[in-house]
């Protein structure tokens, strides 16, 4: 356990980001399975938005510091991979 005031006060803040990042993180992958079952759904107009409040999700997660950018720019291109061919049956 931490001995001094300053270590005592890293255990406290690494509680608060840690629970600050993993409400982030969900945000991310609550917005990611809406918008990959959109997508199975068939309704592109749906899905489309479905797409860009999940990308929207992964940006701002990149730009706080929790994802990092590639991580997001890989999730915004795996959902649009999936979203392309749904969007070109409509």
């Amino acid at each position: 356990m931490a001995n001094t005031k300053s270590a005592l006060k890293r255990v406290r803040q690494t509680k608060t980001r840690t629970a600050r990042n993993r409400a982030v993180k969900a945000r991310v992958k609550a917005a990611r399975k809406s918008a990959l079952a959109a997508v199975v759904s068939g309704d592109s107009a749906d899905a489309q938005s479905a797409y860009n409040l999940a990308a929207s999700a992964a940006d701002k997660a990149a730009k706080s510091g929790v994802l990092h950018k590639r991580t997001a720019d890989r999730i915004k291109s795996r959902l649009a991979a999936k979203l392309k061919p749904a969007a070109a049956k409509a």
